[in-house]
């Protein structure tokens, strides 16, 4: 499988696309005004401590207070377990007993601490007690003595070699660590070097806590493109494009320290025509953002986000395949499988989601629609989970959220639909008019009021009901008029008073 991964530098954001075999899988976008705060270090001061959710609320510096859960609190000794790359607090197992939340902290107590959600919709950002370091080869994990090898390195003979050797160069009570899958192969000196740098980072942010008043932050994570050319650039990867020499001087600047034999893949795009476009990535971007998505063999399936979860639906569309119906709906499903395991990259969809595949009447076959979406969700950095078919044909599934979607991140609840993507129909909008003046003319105050309308609203009472205005002046006796309005939105009506034309929808216009 060839893998590229595109940087795309301006003045006000950088963008990094990730390709596999020239299909655009990941997407990332960096702008100052929107600083992503996963893997920052603060120094926080504890606010609340909750024991009815064995948590504790702590002061970071951010809008919103950071959540603390007991289990990132609780000292983290390692389990024997090896661990992926991404480290985290959902690692532990969630079975685990824990002490008392007000037994660990107290109100007023200072922490540091890392996060590792960003903040999303209404809820704050979450933080651990138990700071992790990252670096090319290694995390290290000062609070915990825990030595792991990521399970992505196969091989019995080298993840033994790794553990001794790991073993062998940090001293005892002195921190843990976790071999990336990139550090297959790592030698003592790669070893030694990077854990050093490691450890004298955490000796540095020892020493900010304390001459540092809670809140204060402490430690920056790197930027999106050092955070890429560490975590994803490996002998993987085919090609790493860049756009931008500043960036592109910084790339081979930390690869000439770290792995200078990926350096032959570092190319600087020159070409007038912009990076994104020369790659076809534009189109793909936008895909991101819309609720259908069409399948190669002609179905498709809807996307839809909501408040609790996510729901995928799979169609068959204008696929009606030659003779098997069965085989036609394998074959969409099949398809789907492969697409929405891209598009939860794509998206940065996570929580729970619901798949609504066709139904199928062999096991046989949905074994093997599972199984298909199981092996392209293993491409996926952030952990998946995809469970057995339910007795409703439903696949749930779990993926890991750290940040917000894609879509959240780049969009805005519509101001005419509230977010909810519909409106009410001219019909509806005419009706409520109607028990709106039905008000009006019960309190008796108003004589004159000019209604105001979308011209959609203006056109079905023209072409539907042309009588409207004349059978309510009849029946309530007050002098109408109607008025399109092309700013007003198509479900939004305004009843204007009187000679002053005063504004008294609020006064009569309930529902």
């Amino acid at each position: 499988m060839k893998r590229e991964i595109l940087i795309s530098a301006a003045y006000h954001e950088t963008r990094v696309a990730i390709l596999e075999d020239d299909v655009l899988v990941e997407f990332m976008i960096d702008r100052p005004e929107a600083e992503r705060i996963v893997g920052d270090i603060y120094l926080g001061q504890v606010e609340a401590v909750l024991p009815g959710i064995q948590a504790a609320f702590v002061d970071i510096g951010t809008e919103k207070a950071a959540f603390l859960h007991v289990s990132d609190v609780a000292r983290d000794d390692g389990d024997g377990e090896d661990d992926d790359d991404d480290e985290d607090s959902d690692r532990k197992s969630k079975s685990r007993r824990y002490p008392p939340i007000q037994d660990l902290v107290k109100r007023g107590e200072k922490l540091i601490v890392q996060a590792t959600k960003e903040p999303i919709g209404t809820k704050g950002p979450r933080v651990t007690t138990q700071i992790s370091l990252p670096g090319r080869f290694l995390v290290f994990m000062p609070h915990s003595d825990h030595v792991g090898v990521s399970r992505k390195i196969e091989d019995r003979e080298e993840r033994a070699r790794l553990r001794a050797l790991a073993k062998e160069v940090v001293p005892e009570g002195s921190g843990g660590v976790i071999i990336r899958t990139v550090g297959e192969e790592l030698t003592r000196e790669i070893f030694e070097r990077e854990y050093k740098t490691l450890l004298g980072t955490w000796k540095k942010i020892q020493r900010r806590a304390k001459s540092s008043r809670p809140p204060a932050l402490i430690h920056r994570e790197a930027k999106l493109t050092r955070g890429i050319i560490r975590d994803v650039f490996t002998e993987k990867v085919d090609a790493l494009i860049i756009d931008s020499k500043e960036i592109y001087n910084e790339v081979k600047q930390y690869l000439e320290g770290v792995d200078p034999e990926l350096l032959n893949r570092v190319h600087l795009y020159t070409k007038q025509v912009p990076l994104f476009d020369e790659y076809g990535v534009e189109d793909s971007i936008q895909e991101a953002f819309q609720r259908r998505v069409d399948l190669p063999s002609g179905g498709y399936i809807i996307i839809e986000p909501t408040e609790a979860l996510v729901s995928i639906d799979v169609n068959t569309g204008r696929y009606t395949g030659k003779k098997d119906p069965e085989q036609t709906i394998l074959k969409t499903n099949l398809d789907a499988a492969r697409q929405i395991a891209r598009q939860l990259r794509l998206r940065d969809v996570g929580g729970i989601l619901v798949c609504d595949f066709i139904d199928m009447e062999s096991k046989a076959n949905q074994d093997r629609v599972l199984q298909e979406l199981r092996t392209y969700l293993n491409r996926d950095r952030a952990r998946t989970r995809a469970f057995q078919v339910s007795e409703l044909g439903l696949v749930e599934m779990t993926r890991q959220r750290v940040r917000p979607s894609l879509f959240q991140s780049l969009t805005v609840p519509c101001i005419h639909c509230g977010g909810t993507g519909r409106v009410f129909t001219p019909e509806t909008v005419v009706r409520r008019i109607e028990r709106a003046i039905r008000r009006a003319a019960g309190e008796g105050a108003e004589k004159q009021i000019m209604i105001r309308v979308h011209p959609q609203v203006a056109l079905h009472i023209l072409e539907e009901e042309p009588n409207f205005l004349r059978r309510l002046q009849k029946v309530f006796q007050i002098d109408l008029d109607i008025r399109d309005d092309p700013l007003m939105r198509q479900d939004e009506f305004r009843l204007l008073a009187g000679p002053a034309d005063t504004d008294v929808t609020g006064k009569y216009a309930l529902g």
